[in-house]
């Protein structure tokens, strides 16, 4: 190495390290870090609704997370939620030799922090049997200490039933969780028919972290209850998910009136949501079609060569759409990543395009159906 070059090296990292330096001469090392940001999740708002982006089911250190409450507001507020709920377990408490058991404790410790960072923080827990049933997230609940814990009997109705007393949000965690049979073949049961007929079970996880349980999707759809995903998460997130471009935790997209906890509530127990995992969204199909409507605009033809006419497609939001020609002829396979655009083609006396949204479930075995008129 010439002088020249190492004399340009010293002095541009003394000029470095001096700009680091504060006036009491100690290297901030943090001033090199990237501030804190939130990330702003873009999906359109439908119908006069807002668009919330919630998760209503995630675990601390108080059951079986690992994490203390104030990381999970801290994940909720990067990532670009507007509701969470932290609903940690009821019977099942591991981590009770290190930490005292309290069942508001979380909720306590994280309230405050979820109101500074303008999240709507509900209160929650999940009542954990086992399975079937198995278990159920009660959101907007009172006080978690009085609920029952009669583990003598674990399948037993009476577990709920607090819930109920407190006009909770009740909603049947991952169905096909520890099934004792092949995966899929899991049934609607007695004991959560009895619980929708007297009107106390309100929604249905299809999207369970990774997990696409499709016939809570048909169930959900067949008795009017709101169509649910989650994380469930109880690590940190990044451990879980591969976070980057694109990638979010799993989670329910509440269709509310306003951005309050009142909404959200009115919202659910309306159903108008829809779940989003990875490059799944599942969901009643009149607010999969809003919603879907909303993020794509389909724009007239800009070019004609010969017979054939060029055409843009545009997806506005965050969702990912992969969408496969069901009838007319043109381009067969169109993927839209968010916030992108692609070209179609379409002879010039083509009259409409219809494409299946292979990544868009409106029940188990049947996905959205789009038309696009080409006049």
């Amino acid at each position: 190495m010439s002088k020249l070059k190492l004399f340009l090296l010293i002095f541009l990292g003394t000029a470095i390290l001096s700009q680091a330096q504060t006036e009491d001469g100690v290297l901030r090392m943090n001033e090199f870090r990237n501030p804190k940001k939130r990330q702003i999740i873009q999906i359109p708002n439908i119908d006069g609704f807002q668009t919330l982006k919630s998760d209503l089911h995630m675990h601390t250190v108080f059951s079986d997370g690992h994490v203390w409450p104030n990381v999970r507001v801290q994940e909720a507020w990067q990532e670009g939620l507007d509701v969470m709920s932290i609903t940690d377990h009821i019977e099942y408490t591991p981590h009770s030799a290190d930490v005292k058991v309290s069942h508001n404790r979380a909720w306590e410790l994280a309230k405050d922090l979820a109101t500074e960072n303008n999240l709507v923080f509900i209160k929650g827990t999940e009542i954990t049997r086992n399975t079937p049933p198995g278990h159920f997230n009660a959101i907007f609940i009172g006080d978690a200490s009085d609920y029952i814990e009669d583990r003598a009997n674990e399948k037993d109705k009476p577990a709920v039933m607090k819930a109920v007393e407190q006009n909770a949000f009740i909603f049947w965690n991952h169905p096909g969780w520890k099934v004792n049979s092949i995966e899929g073949s899991y049934e609607w049961i007695d004991f959560v028919d009895e619980l929708k007929k007297e009107n106390n079970l309100h929604g249905i996880e299809v999207f369970n972290g990774f997990g696409f349980h499709k016939k809570a999707l048909d169930w959900a759809v067949d008795n009017n209850l709101a169509v649910m995903g989650t994380s469930d998460i109880h690590n940190l997130v990044v451990h879980d998910y591969n976070l980057g471009d694109y990638v979010h935790r799993t989670m329910t997209l509440v269709f509310a009136k306003e951005r309050t906890a009142e909404s959200v509530r009115e919202a659910l127990d309306a159903g108008r949501t829809v779940a989003w995992a990875s490059k799944y969204i599942a969901g009643k199909e009149e607010h999969v079609r809003n919603l879907f409507n909303a993020c794509v605009e389909f724009g007239a033809s800009f070019h004609t060569k010969g017979e054939r006419k060029y055409f843009e497609i545009r997806n506005y939001s965050d969702l990912y759409f992969e969408l496969e020609l069901e009838s007319g002829n043109g381009t067969e396979k169109i993927t839209l990543f968010p916030q992108t655009a692609q070209v179609v083609t379409a002879p010039a006396d083509q009259k409409s395009l219809t494409y299946k949204v292979a990544t868009a479930f409106i029940r188990s075995d049947k996905n959205l159906l789009v038309e696009f008129p080409l006049n």
